[in-house]
């Protein structure tokens, strides 16, 4: 889709909305399920997401249609579309997610901010951290704690590959945010069983991620660590 200077037009009543295309970034979206899956082949071209970047006038525009025509969808009952607009709009640039908060909020639409949010959680590693990124730089630090916490929810085993491929782009300080959230949201036997995918990578990681909890959190992902049979 081309985007243009002038004004959004706000589709006609009996269309159903469609969002405008995301920014460039990596490509599609993770299907959901599968969570990080994919984020692997993602990341490099997902390189400076993680630093804040100012939303320009059109897209400014953009957000403000997609969420006048949320609004249109709620008041006429089409929550199904709703909820396919919301998770387009989660595939979006992360820097937009402070101004879709804002917009949503403003239009009596908190509930669907939340559901953005829930979305927002299945987005592979790199964008998750920009996303959480750009939430705090905007003063919403604890909407970003939550959507990283949603995002570790997944199998330990792809939390691995996730870090793994994070690691082979050399984003090392995604995977610094992304293990300390896991290690806190998850036991230890969890995160033990993270490290499967490559230990003598994901081992020393996860202990330095543990360590910047606590001693007591080293110490028992040490221990569940070794019962899983990786030296640690």
């Amino acid at each position: 889709m081309v985007e243009e200077d002038a004004a959004p037009v706000v589709a006609p009543f009996d269309a159903v909305p469609v969002l405008p295309d995301p920014a460039p970034v990596s490509g599609r979206r993770t299907p959901r399920g599968a969570r990080f899956a994919g984020a692997a082949e993602d990341v490099g071209e997902e390189r400076g997401e993680s630093r804040a970047v100012a939303v320009g006038p059109a897209e400014r525009g953009e957000v403000v249609q997609a969420v006048e025509a949320l609004a249109r969808l709620r008041k006429e009952g089409r929550s199904g579309e709703a909820h396919a607009l919301l998770v387009e709009a989660a595939s979006w640039d992360p820097a937009r997610f402070p101004l879709l908060a804002r917009e949503l909020e403003r239009a009596g639409l908190g509930a669907d901010w939340q559901t953005l949010l829930w979305e927002t959680g299945s987005l592979p590693a790199g964008r998750l951290v920009a996303a959480a990124d750009a939430l705090g730089a905007a003063g919403r630090a604890g909407e970003g704690q939550q959507i990283l916490r949603q995002g570790v929810g997944r199998p330990p085993g792809e939390i691995g590959e996730a870090v793994l491929g994070l690691v082979a782009e050399g984003r090392h300080r995604e995977v610094r945010v992304l293990l300390d959230a896991y290690v806190r949201a998850r036991t230890p036997e969890e995160a033990a069983r993270s490290a499967e995918p490559g230990p003598l990578t994901l081992v020393p990681l996860l202990l330095e991620a543990a360590r910047g909890v606590s001693d007591e959190r080293r110490r028992d992902l040490v221990h569940a660590l070794r019962v899983a049979g990786f030296p640690a």
